[in-house]
């Protein structure tokens, strides 16, 4: 890994891990091993190290995501297995942490990678959604309301100290979603 990438991924731990005022240049420059001058000579600032480090959650984000929506089976079976990939969910999500970030919310640079992956992942969902339930649902309706369930599951298993919390959120969501796929035979 070289001196930018390693910049990168450390200002990526330490976003989600401490958010943005939280991490320091010195900080991040201690996590990566960097010196101050390496971190000058590729980023402006810090906002700029941050927009990188976002950027790269964000892509992150998608590609695991599209494995998941990319593996043989039914639209159910593949948000299915969206929804069960393995997580860290009481470090919570890399970029839904972000949107509780006050600064980083303010700054309309930092903001757009995560309202675009947001927006790309409503969308994505569905697509599926509209695949596997045809009109039985209003699949731009669900696909928002299923990633605020993903979402606040984070949140709630944060708060109880236990992953567990998470997982009930997700299956009372695929459970709801599986009774409608039921109702259509797929």
């Amino acid at each position: 890994m070289d001196t930018r990438d390693r910049l990168i991924e450390s200002a990526r731990e330490l976003l989600w891990e401490r958010g943005y005022v939280g991490t320091s240049p010195k900080a991040i420059q201690a996590h990566s091993g960097v010196g101050q001058g390496s971190m000058y000579h590729h980023f402006t600032g810090k906002p700029d190290l941050a927009l990188a480090a976002i950027n790269r959650s964000a892509e992150e984000l998608r590609e695991r995501a599209e494995v998941a929506f990319a593996t043989p089976g039914t639209p159910f079976e593949r948000i299915t297995a969206y929804f069960r990939r393995e997580r860290e969910v009481l470090k919570g999500c890399p970029i839904g942490r972000l949107t509780q970030d006050p600064d980083v919310m303010a700054d309309p640079e930092l903001r757009k990678p995560v309202q675009e992956t947001f927006t790309w992942l409503t969308g994505r969902l569905a697509d599926l959604l509209a695949e596997a339930l045809e009109d039985t649902v209003d699949a731009h309706a669900t696909a928002p309301a299923l990633v605020a369930v993903l979402q606040g599951g984070y949140v709630l298993a944060r708060a109880a100290g236990s992953a567990d919390v998470h997982t009930r959120a997700v299956d009372g969501a695929l459970g709801l979603l599986a009774g409608y796929v039921a109702k259509e035979g797929n």
